[in-house]
């Protein structure tokens, strides 16, 4: 089974193939949002306390929060349904999904750290991703870089993507 473990602090993720069953055996039986202990997987996630949020099966049908069955059941979703976008107004759809309590059937667990263990994991908790976009409203801004009312908002923002985006240039950015 693969781990899709994220890391919401710093916007990282990274996947993980575990092949030994007795070391998954802590998520078994388990339902999404459950929180589990990360010490039986390695000695590398020590300490680290994990969020169950999902996953798919081995034949790609995703886990829907609120449907308890360890296995595949069908049902009639519609707009607003996690699993499902109607195509039409009004549609609805009876689609197969998957209950959301974890089995061995599951090819994909996607977990996030809720918290962090004594030691870094390699590529997820010691990487910093910049946000891609910034905000657009004027006071979300003043309030990201830390401004007062009086201070000009846009010169905030050229700085911003330049130091995000080091490779891109200005001229990019510029309407002709």
């Amino acid at each position: 089974m693969k781990l899709n473990i994220s890391y919401p602090a710093n916007g990282s993720q990274k996947l993980i193939d575990i092949e030994d069953e007795r070391k998954l055996r802590v998520f078994m039986e388990k339902r999404m949002g459950a929180e589990v202990p990360g010490d039986s997987i390695g000695d590398e996630f020590k300490g680290y306390i994990f969020r169950i949020t999902g996953g798919n099966d081995k034949q790609g049908f995703p886990m829907k929060q609120g449907v308890m069955h360890p296995t595949r059941v069908r049902l009639l979703l519609s707009e607003g349904h996690s699993c499902y976008r109607p195509r039409r107004t009004g549609e609805r759809k009876r689609k197969s999904v998957r209950g959301c309590i974890v089995g061995m059937d599951l090819s994909v667990l996607a977990l996030s750290i809720v918290k962090q263990g004594d030691a870094d994991i390699p590529g997820l908790t010691d990487v910093v991703h910049p946000k891609r976009l910034g905000p657009k409203r004027a006071t979300k801004i003043r309030k990201f870089f830390g401004l007062t009312k009086d201070d000009d908002v846009c010169l905030s923002l050229r700085p911003y993507s330049i130091i995000a985006y080091p490779e891109l240039q200005w001229r990019s950015w510029q309407t002709g």
